[in-house]
């Protein structure tokens, strides 16, 4: 992995291909590793960088106590540094959230967003209750041995049936987590509520959602899909939350297709 440095923050990121900028936002407690099907199936057209954020992967660990915001901040940076603006950010779950997130602080670095299992925030698109839940979970989890709470994990990421491939690549990348900055991430995006700025979004967006997401089910994902004017939604059928690992060939033809379409726009 190459590694760049970003306002104190130790970055490390996976790059591939050549032309338009495809920045990919991995979902938490994983780490770029799960991009590796886009990477692969998508450098031929577009330049490929998909990053570990701070606090994942072989990326060092922020601050305590910081914000969605902060990560918006070293984003935009991290491109800025890269020459990848503007570019087609993509992001799945925690991701995607930081990808809206970009957008209303560093509008110019985005070309179009692409939200794969993505919330509004979990404060932005979830009950109170339950995100007080997650959050109550998320902390008890990280003090506990990775066998006794990874599977469970899992079992909501995946549809029921997924291959034992894809539950051994997710169980590996999840023994590869950071307690602390997991923490700090969960608590950042369970305040964050983005909701309020859709209707502002001005770029072209794609929604992949799994039809068996049981994280980010439709109650989730209708209301951001009303509320972006120029959003065009796919749901997938018979995946779940990791769109991107579970139904890769079509979530790639959909965000080939997507992008050349922003292209053709702005061309």
């Amino acid at each position: 992995m190459d590694q760049v440095e970003v306002a104190g923050q130790r970055i490390a990121y996976r790059e591939e291909g050549s032309g338009l900028p495809l920045v990919l936002l991995h979902g938490w407690p994983l780490d770029s590793r799960e991009w590796w099907r886009q990477l692969d199936g998508l450098s031929d057209e577009f330049r490929v960088v998909a990053w570990d954020a701070p606090g994942a992967g072989q990326s060092s660990d922020p601050p305590e106590h910081v914000g969605l915001s902060d990560w918006a901040d070293w984003l935009a940076e991290f491109m800025e540094v890269l020459d990848l603006t503007p570019g087609h950010v993509g992001g799945l779950s925690f991701g995607g959230g930081l990808a809206l997130e970009l957008f209303r602080q560093h509008p110019g670095t985005v070309l179009s967003l692409i939200l794969l299992g993505a919330y509004a925030g979990w404060g932005g698109s979830l009950p109170d209750e339950e995100v007080q839940e997650r959050l109550e979970l998320t902390r008890r989890n990280t003090e506990l041995p990775l066998e006794q709470w990874a599977p469970a994990l899992i079992d909501t990421l995946l549809a029921e049936g997924s291959s034992p491939e894809l539950v051994d690549e997710l169980a590996t990348m999840l023994a590869d987590f950071h307690p602390t900055a997991t923490r700090t991430a969960l608590e950042a995006f369970a305040e964050a509520d983005l909701s309020g700025m859709l209707t502002e979004i001005d770029v072209p967006a794609l929604l992949l959602y799994g039809e068996l997401d049981e994280r980010s089910p439709r109650r989730v994902w209708q209301p951001i899909h009303d509320g972006i004017p120029d959003s065009r939604l796919v749901v997938i059928p018979d995946v779940g939350h990791m769109v991107d690992m579970q139904a890769p060939e079509r979530c790639n033809d959909e965000i080939r297709a997507f992008a050349r379409g922003v292209e053709t726009i702005g061309s």
